[in-house]
């Protein structure tokens, strides 16, 4: 049962003066600090949380919205960590129904731990696919994808916009304007002239992680991967949707490791809007 406290403990908008308090719940929980994917996402979208009295937070998490500013289109949940000396008290209970609540008509995504799952379930979202994380150094070798690849430039902006938002199925402009400032490689696929798929690596404690990964085809994503890949010495780190079991299969035989499954689940959309087929990787599972 939760305490008086945790029962009626005011829930309120989180901030980047909170930050650091966000990378101590993460390690709270075992997970790694992260400041700068926390730092991204209370500056991309929305962080909500819990004060401990004692000092520090007892719950978080964060919402990326998407579409009009004025009306979104679809949320990402993210980061739901309740600190240990607080877990199964329904503390991550409330905090999840009052931003299920907030949120109120607005079309819902997440991706679950098996541990999360069935909370979520509970509230009322369904599994509608899946991810898996991978992990590990990338070897080259075989026959390597002949798509060329380059460095994005700011001039490829508005490309990069236009595809973004027609593989997503919403406009996501306040991410996509960010990846130059947060990751450390941004890069395009090109045919004839033509951005056919672009892909972000973004440092995350001792990883490089590759995401988001939008392509025409799987080898143009081969192709992305591998050039990323080319131009760090840090192990890689990314989400793939399991319905690409080709590019799964390429990037194990390449030296990433199966890590962990995500279960993929919605809030009043049966399905996730825009084009699967070419959406291969998210920025991130928090941001959906």
């Amino acid at each position: 049962m939760p305490t008086p406290f945790l029962a009626s403990a005011p829930i309120r908008r989180l901030t980047l003066r909170d930050l650091t308090a966000c990378a101590d719940l993460s390690e709270d929980r075992g997970w790694p600090r992260e400041e700068h994917k926390w730092g991204f996402l209370l500056t991309a979208g929305k962080g909500y949380g819990i004060d401990d009295p004692g000092g520090g937070l007892v719950a978080a998490c964060t919402v990326t919205e998407y579409g009009p500013q004025e009306r979104p289109s679809l949320a990402a949940i993210g980061m739901v960590l309740v600190a240990e000396r607080h877990a199964r008290q329904g503390v991550g209970r409330r905090l999840m129904r009052h931003i299920v609540s907030e949120l109120g008509t607005l079309p819902l995504t997440l991706h679950a731990t098996p541990f999360g799952r069935p909370l979520y379930e509970e509230l009322g979202f369904k599994v509608t696919g899946g991810a898996e994380m991978v992990r590990g150094r990338f070897v080259p070798g075989g026959t390597e994808p002949k798509t060329v690849t380059r460095a994005a430039t700011a001039e490829d902006l508005a490309a990069v916009l236009r595809l973004d938002e027609e593989v997503f199925g919403a406009d996501r402009t306040p991410i996509v304007t960010r990846l130059p400032a947060f990751a450390d490689q941004l890069r395009v696929a090109e045919e004839d002239g033509r951005i056919i798929g672009y892909a972000a690596a973004w440092p995350n404690m001792d990883t490089h992680v590759v995401g988001p990964l939008i392509a025409r085809d799987t080898e143009t994503a081969k192709a992305l991967i591998g050039s990323l890949a080319a131009r760090t010495d840090r192990p890689l780190r990314t989400d793939i949707d399991i319905r690409h079991e080709e590019l799964l299969a390429w990037v194990k035989e390449r030296g990433l490791a199966g890590i962990a499954p995500n279960a993929v689940m919605t809030y009043g959309i049966t399905e996730l809007p825009g084009d699967w087929t070419r959406r291969f990787a998210p920025l991130t599972v928090a941001a959906g």
